[in-house]
């Protein structure tokens, strides 16, 4: 049985340091509710309760389930491993706490940290990644906060790729999956993500499928893309141009992605992101298309 939850990004609740204010926890999940969606990650800490009586409460009034909580960790800095350990057990405590023992830790690079990688969203070459030395580091963090989290709450962790961070490109994903233990540390494949950064998001649910233990339905509009190579937008100028579109207006065959979840027997929640910036556009009125969209796919 397939779910369908959204996120708080969806209603420009980022973890950047931006301008504009986006809308109460309140507000936000009040209209997932009434868009028709069961779930919902956290958001940056601090956006929902901190405590978890208080969590627990914000999302049972509501009847929603919390998935999970998108870490940021800048795993490439080996001295900022420490800290993103303790980042992710504060933020999966705070879910065990309130009795979300299934939700995932989604661990990110420290995305829009680096300007050469903001800058360049969506058009990275090979010469702005990491050095063989630098990815060992990455990878090491990586199972440090996926090792840390199973240990003390027995909760797991996925990867999420993402533009604007160390970890955009097809070639920088399969390079982390080789380079960490399956066992340990999952994936967590956004298709906008993977479409901005040069991939196909389906040929990507076929490879790593095993790999894959948590899902973002993103779309990607290539007219956007192409814009922002044209005009060189960095990640935040595509954000607001409107490169991750509502579900359908872009190019991600979402078609198939169903049936292969589907053939799969996949059990888990598709989590919907349209990543907008505070006070950027209609986040209601696209949550509720998105649904419908989803609705059309027979879910």
């Amino acid at each position: 049985m397939i779910k369908i939850a959204n996120a708080p990004c969806s209603w420009g609740a980022l973890e950047f340091e931006l301008e504009g204010k986006s809308l109460g926890y309140q507000q936000v999940l009040s209209e997932m509710v009434e868009t028709g969606y069961a779930g919902t990650e956290l958001g940056d800490w601090g956006f929902m309760p901190s405590n978890p009586v208080g969590l627990k409460k914000a999302l049972d009034e509501k009847n929603l389930q919390l998935l999970g909580a998108f870490v940021p960790v800048a795993l490439a800095k080996e001295e900022a491993h420490v800290a993103g350990v303790e980042l992710a057990l504060k933020t999966a405590g705070l879910m065990f706490d309130a009795g979300y023992t299934d939700a995932f830790i989604v661990l990110a690079d420290e995305n829009g940290s680096v300007e050469e990688r903001t800058k360049n969203a969506g058009r990275i070459t090979p010469e702005m990644g990491l050095s063989e030395s630098q990815w060992k580091v990455f990878a090491k963090g990586a199972e440090k906060v996926a090792k840390a989290v199973k240990d003390k709450f027995g909760m797991r962790t996925v990867f999420h790729h993402h533009c604007g961070g160390y970890v955009e490109t097809p070639q920088e994903v399969a390079k982390l999956m080789e380079l960490t233990d399956p066992n340990l540390l999952g994936l967590c494949l956004d298709m906008g993500h993977y479409a901005f950064g040069g991939g196909n998001p389906v040929e990507a649910l076929k490879k790593y499928y095993n790999r894959i233990w948590h899902v973002h339905f993103k779309d990607f509009d290539p007219k956007v893309g192409q814009d922002a190579v044209a005009q060189k937008y960095d990640y935040f100028k595509s954000v607001e141009k409107g490169v991750f579109c509502e579900l359908g207006k872009g190019c991600v065959d979402f078609s198939a992605i169903v049936k292969i979840l589907n053939e799969n027997s996949y059990n888990g929640w598709i989590v919907v992101e349209q990543d907008v910036l505070p006070g950027m556009g209609s986040p209601k009125k696209c949550a509720a298309n998105n649904r419908q969209y989803i609705k059309s796919l027979g879910l």
